[in-house]
C-alpha cells in the first residue's frame, strides 16, 4: 500500500457465512415516512446483529453535516459518538445468515466507498443485495403501501417480481444507485425496494411503509422476518391521519380522488403503471427533497 493510500474500512471480525443476503439502508438519502429506517431497525433488532466492519468516517463523512454526539454528565463531556457507516452480520428467524450495511450515506469518495463495499461483499460470499428506501407518491393512506423496484441491467428479472414505475425519467441519485452498478459489475444480483408513501404524510413516521419493505424483502429473498409490529404501529398512525383528514373538506376530497385513481388501476396489482406517472414521481421526489432539512 502506498504512503498516500487510506484504509477504507476496519475489519472487526471475519465471519464464516453461508450465502448471506445483504440489506442496504443508509441514512441521508430519500426516506419518506422513515420507511427504510423503520424496516432496518426492525431487521437489526430481530437478527441481533454484530459489527463486522467500520468504514473510515473522517474520510467519507462530512462531520459538520453529521456532527458527533457529545455525552455530557454534570457538565463534563465524557465521550463523543462519531457518525460511522457499518457492515453488520446476523441471522433471520430461521437461522439464515444476513448482512446489513447501515449508517450515514458517504458524503465523499463514492467510487472508493463502492469499491470497498463490493470487495467485502464478494469476500463474504453474498448471494443477493437488497436496498431499502421510500419515496413520496400520489397514493392514499387508506390503501396498502405498494412497492416499486430499481435494479441494474443484469438483475432485471428481480424488478419484474416487484413492479416498477413505468416510463423514463431522471431523479437525483443516492449512493445506493452507485452500489447497484458496482454489484452489477461484480456479477452479484442487486435490487432496491421502494415503498410508495402518501405524499401528504411523507414528512412524518409512516410505519406501514417499513412493514411493506420487510414483506417485500421476505418475498423476494426467502428470508424470515416479522413485520407485524410495524403493521400494529401503522394502524395507530392511520387512525391519527384519519382524524387529521376529517377536519378538512379539501383533504377529504384529495384522499377520495387518490382512492379512485388507485382503484381504477385494479388490473395492475401494484397500481404503478398509470398512477402516478414517472414525471409525477420525479416532481414529487424533487419537492420532497427541497423540503427536507439539510
Amino acid at each position: 500500500m502506498s504512503p498516500e493510500a487510506v484504509n477504507p474500512y476496519e475489519l472487526h471480525q471475519e465471519p464464516v457465512l453461508d450465502n448471506p443476503v445483504l440489506v442496504v439502508a443508509l441514512e441521508g438519502w430519500v426516506d419518506a415516512g422513515l420507511g427504510a429506517a423503520a424496516a432496518i431497525n426492525t431487521l437489526l433488532e430481530q437478527s441481533r446483529s454484530e459489527l463486522v466492519a467500520t468504514f473510515n468516517g473522517p474520510r467519507y463523512i462530512d462531520q459538520r453535516a453529521r456532527r458527533p454526539v457529545a455525552h455530557i454528565v454534570d457538565g463534563i463531556t465524557t465521550s463523543l459518538g462519531w457518525p460511522r457507516t457499518e457492515l453488520r452480520c446476523g441471522q433471520d428467524r430461521h437461522g439464515s445468515d444476513m448482512l446489513f450495511l447501515v449508517g450515514p450515506e458517504p458524503d465523499f469518495y463514492w467510487q472508493e466507498f463502492v469499491d470497498a463495499v463490493v470487495e467485502l461483499v464478494v469476500h463474504l460470499g453474498v448471494r443477493m443485495v437488497v436496498g431499502l428506501g421510500a419515496f413520496p407518491a400520489r397514493a392514499p393512506h387508506t390503501r396498502p403501501v405498494k412497492l416499486a423496484a430499481t435494479a441494474p441491467p443484469s438483475s432485471s428479472e428481480l424488478v419484474s417480481l416487484v413492479g416498477v414505475v413505468q416510463g423514463e425519467f431522471e431523479v437525483p441519485a443516492g449512493v445506493v444507485s452507485a452500489l447497484e452498478m458496482g454489484f452489477d459489475q461484480a456479477g452479484i444480483s442487486a435490487v432496491s425496494l421502494w415503498a410508495r408513501v402518501p405524499h401528504y404524510v411523507s414528512g412524518m413516521p409512516f410505519p406501514e411503509a417499513g412493514a411493506a419493505l420487510i414483506d417485500g424483502l421476505v418475498k423476494l429473498t426467502g428470508v424470515a422476518f416479522d413485520s407485524m409490529g410495524l403493521y400494529g404501529a401503522g394502524d395507530n398512525t392511520r387512525h391519527e391521519i384519519d382524524q387529521l383528514v376529517s377536519r378538512s373538506v379539501d383533504h377529504q376530497a384529495m384522499v377520495r380522488e387518490l382512492e379512485e385513481s388507485v382503484d381504477e388501476a385494479e388490473g395492475n396489482a401494484l397500481g404503478l403503471e398509470e398512477v402516478p406517472s414517472g414525471d409525477e414521481i420525479a416532481a414529487e421526489l424533487e419537492r420532497f427533497l427541497r423540503d427536507e432539512p439539510s
